[in-house]
Order: C-alpha cells, then structure tokens, then sequence
C-alpha cells in the first residue's frame, strides 16, 4: 500500500538506487519532513528495508525511470550509473535532475572530468587518453619511473578499473585487438603523494555553496579504510586550495547537490584525483561530526533549501569503516561496541555479510586524535570479528 500523500508544499525526492546513501539519508529527510521515494534493484536492497516508498525496477530503463520519476518532485541519485542518455530524456521531459545531466557527466566519465578540470586550470595529474597499446606505451616512456595508472573512464570503483601497468603487455585485456579497447581508457601518472585527501562541497539551484573541512582518508586495495576530519597537521595553504577548488568546481559545474572531490597531497600542493556527485564516504562522519550531515545538506541543496553549516561539532572525528569479516553475526558485537565506548557511534547498513564489502562504519569524536582511532579501530575490528576482546 502507498503511503498516504503529504502535504502539498512537501516535496518528494526519489533516490535511484537504494544503497547505503539512500539509506542514511532517510533520518534527515524525517526531520525535514520530506518524503523519500527509493528506485531499487531488488526489495532487500539498504535502504528498501527502511524507507517505505519503494519502487523495484532497473535503472538502465527509460521507462521504469519515467514512471518513478511521474511520482517525485526531484530526481537524485545513490550511484553515478544511469546512462547519461535516459537522464537528458527525463530533463527533456521536464523532470528536475539534480545534479543534472550535464554536472553528472563529470562523475561518470573520467576523460570528460579529466579534460574539463584541464579547461579550467584546476591541477590535476599528468594524464591522457588511451587507444591503443602504441598510446599506452608512449605515456609510460614518459614517466619518470617506468609505471602508470591505467583506468577505465566508466564504472570504476573501490579499486575497480584502476591498473598499475609498466608496459602494454599489462593491460591486453583491457586494450583488445585492433578494434581497440572495449572500454574508454585513460593513463596517468604515477603521483608521489603523502596522503589521499577529499572535500565534499555543497551547492544549491540558487548559487549558494557550503564547503566541509578537508579530511584525510586512509584506503587499502582501493577501498575507503579509515577518515580523519580535519586531515591531521594538513598545510593551511594545502586545506584552502583543496576548498577553493571544491568550490571553483562545483561553481563551474553548475553542480546541484553535494559533491566529494578527492585529491592527492603532495610536496607541491594538491592534485584533483577523483569527482563523485553524491554523498560519499569520505563524508560518513558529518553524521555525527558535523552541524548539518552531509545527506542533510545533499537534501537541502536538490531542493534549494538554505545550506547547513558545515562546522565541526567537536575538534576531531574519526570515522573507520566496518568491511566483512569472519563475524556473521554482527549484532550480538554490539553489546561489547556499546559498553566498551558509550561514546561510539555505529552505523549498519543492513548488507549480508560478505568478506571486504562495506557492511556499515563507526565513528568517534572529540579531542585526542591518537585516542579517538584507537577506539575506532578496535570497534571496526570488533564488528568484522578480527578480534574478540
């Protein structure tokens, strides 16, 4: 059964897809007294299980979005994964996208993001596309060690369509016969880095933009493991130029919504690596971190609600990520997460468990930096079931 309709001047925002986005942004959406409506791919799906208003259907069909989209008042997404194609077809049929078309593109197409960052002098590392293994193999003969960052312009993700490569012959698969590659590639180089950063920054229809402190995220095998906010020690000239550029992006983007951006901290400033339009995890810990979380401000911005503030509640939050383990059964862990650290918060995500896929996070915030990811840590390890005591 549908749920019964809201009042005229409340908005309904349909999500497509039904993750762990859509899934965290239920909370914020019940204080604003939005209603959510989720496209999911199966009635199990994260957050499926916890919004009501729930249409099962394929994202990759016109059809099935038209008639999800005949429903809502703004379209946003959960994933960057809906054909660029069908999103111009619903823009053209009047449906609010946000962010739109246009914006999204940067998301979903490396060489697209790539080439327009370049356009607007935003740094970015040396890189180019790839055609042919002749093209590959000419990049690397450039590079100052002999290696690459082979990537696939679409659908990569968590260290997927990321390759490290020293000669062409490392990559045959993906570059194909004489047809060329199956697959937009792109190379770049290879970046002597300190740490992997990321900003998330918020804008809305009417130009107004929110900008979140930078943090520092730690991956291991391409997967998001750890995030402290603010990035520790990080340079003040390092830390505004990642905020400028967030903004100077999301400005010449015409960008609606929130977006991550994730960069390189190196010897010379920072360096672009990454955009996703969404909410993302880099940001889990605005949750309970900051004044307005980030799916909070996701939903303001696709409605041109006022920003939140982006400040921190506390000094420092660390936020550590929860991936499967040899714990089936998560919940009874709780008991020792929760008496341990009355202070933690946890954050399931309603997943089965599966070894190295993200089942939820937690997070701690106050002062002490070294005493907070100590707590942090033993709570993820706890919950993936590395450690029993």
């Amino acid at each position: 059964m549908k749920p019964s309709p809201l009042p005229a001047e409340f908005p309904v925002v349909g999500i497509v897809g039904a993750g762990q986005l859509a899934r965290m942004s239920a909370p914020p959406a019940i204080a604003l007294g939005i209603r959510l409506r989720v496209l999911a791919e199966t009635p199990d799906d994260s957050a499926a299980q916890v919004i009501p208003d729930v249409t099962v259907g394929d994202y990759r069909d016109l059809g099935t979005l038209r008639e999800f989209a005949a429903e809502c008042d703004v379209i946003t997404f959960d994933h960057e994964h809906v054909p660029t194609e069908h999103l111009q077809a619903l823009e053209a049929d009047g449906v609010l996208v946000r962010p739109g078309s246009a914006a999204l593109v940067h998301g979903q197409d490396k060489i697209v993001m790539r080439e327009r960052l370049g356009a607007a002098a935003v740094p970015v590392p040396r890189w180019a596309p790839v055609r042919t293994a002749a093209d590959l193999d000419a990049f690397i003969a450039t590079t100052a060690d002999g290696t690459a960052i082979l990537k696939t312009a679409r659908g990569g993700y968590d260290g997927k369509g990321v390759r490290l490569v020293r000669t062409s012959a490392d990559a045959l698969d993906w570059l194909g016969g004489e047809s060329g590659p199956a697959v937009p590639l792109l190379v770049e180089e290879r970046v002597e880095f300190s740490r992997e950063l990321s900003v998330l920054v918020a804008r809305s229809p009417s130009g107004q933009a929110a900008v979140y402190p930078v943090v520092e995220s730690v991956q291991l095998d391409g997967v998001c493991r750890e995030v402290y906010a603010p990035a520790p020690g990080i340079h003040e000239s390092h830390a505004l130029a990642a905020q400028d550029a967030a903004l100077r992006i999301a400005q010449d983007l015409e960008v609606v919504g929130l977006m991550a951006v994730e960069l390189f901290d190196t010897a010379d400033g920072v360096l672009v690596n990454e955009l996703a339009l969404r909410p993302h995890n880099t940001g889990h810990w605005t949750i309970d971190g900051a004044v307005t979380s980030q799916f909070e401000q996701h939903l303001r911005a696709v409605l041109d609600l006022p920003l939140g503030l982006p400040d921190q509640l506390a000094p420092n939050s660390v936020m550590v990520n929860v991936l499967g383990g040899d714990l089936a059964a998560i919940y009874p862990a709780y008991l020792h997460c929760m008496a341990r650290d009355p202070a933690l918060k946890i954050h399931m995500y309603g997943k089965p468990v599966r070894p190295g896929r993200k089942i939820g996070h937690v997070t701690v915030s106050g002062s002490d930096i070294v005493d907070l990811t100590v707590r942090a840590r033993h709570a993820a390890a706890f919950l993936r079931g590395d450690i029993n005591e």
